[in-house]
């Protein structure tokens, strides 16, 4: 069984200006994915400081999707239903957990870390012998993978999108290969599901949306740059403020209360290799 997996998305970017462009698509994109009761609540958005990484900021949000899951699922669970995503953004760094408190035994951990290569480096993010050996590597292409119908938009095709503004695009086949600027987003994934009776379709139900999500996110990032190539980092916090205020408007209004978090940045975990499990990303 596969027990790791390393996800690479090459960008027609450089890191630094991945900076901005990934916290814009991630900010409209929640607000575009969600409605009443369903979607992205921001709970927490802090600076915070890490002894290696140094400063950096730390996001909880909770994603409300029961109506989203298949029905043998939505049956047994409750109707405020929720899982926790736990950011902390070391920028070019950044860890991502994912529990849930009504599956214990479910959680997702993600390291990422972006370089200004096409996906050439082999063990970006210091992966030990063991867990190499474990590892698989999947090419995310933003431009030729096939992408769900319900979420293709001619405009965000990249086979045709050309920026104005970068004049970068269209994307020609084989472009991670002869395209500058170019970066690469490494996300090496580790998740946990020890349900029995659900483990196996729960694990491909995920790893199927994440995938998607990815693939969706890095594609929009980069149809949407005219929007944010010229904003400045103080800009686009601005920007994520915002979105995150709509954005819980759309969620909450039809949702009952549930119990806050404090603001104080709690320290990310440190999973170990387990002996079973699947490996995959989400954001």
């Amino acid at each position: 069984m596969v027990l790791l997996k390393e996800y690479r998305i090459c960008m027609p970017l450089t890191v630094e200006e991945y900076r901005v462009g990934q916290l814009y698509m991630i900010a409209r994109h929640s607000l575009e994915q969600s409605e009443s009761g369903e979607g992205v609540e921001v709970i927490v958005n802090v600076p915070c400081e890490h002894p290696e990484h140094g400063k950096g900021q730390y996001t909880e949000k909770r994603i409300h999707l029961s109506s989203r899951l298949p029905f043998w699922i939505q049956s047994f669970l409750p109707r405020v239903f929720y899982v926790t995503e736990k950011a902390w953004n070391y920028y070019p760094y950044t860890i991502t957990e994912y529990t849930c408190s009504f599956i214990p035994k479910f959680s997702i951990h993600i390291q990422t870390k972006f370089e200004n290569n096409n996906g050439s480096s082999e063990n970006c993010l210091n992966l030990t012998p063991e867990q190499l050996e474990q590892r698989t590597v999947d090419f995310v292409d933003i431009c030729y993978d096939e992408i769900s119908p319900r979420h293709y938009k001619e405009e965000e095709d990249l086979r045709f999108y050309q920026s104005s503004v970068t004049k970068r695009g269209p994307l020609a086949e084989g472009w991670t290969s002869t395209t500058q600027p170019i970066m690469c987003s490494y996300k090496v994934v580790q998740a946990n599901f020890d349900v029995w009776g659900l483990q196996t379709k729960a694990e491909e139900l995920i790893q199927r949306s994440i995938r998607e999500i990815l693939l969706l996110g890095h594609r929009q990032a980069f149809a949407w740059v005219d929007e944010w190539y010229n904003m400045t980092l103080a800009d686009v916090r601005v920007f994520e403020s915002e979105m995150h205020r709509q954005t819980n408007t759309k969620v909450t209004e039809d949702l009952p209360s549930v119990p806050t978090t404090p603001l104080t940045p709690p320290a990310p975990t440190t999973p170990t290799v387990a002996n079973r499990s699947s490996w995959f990303p989400w954001q």
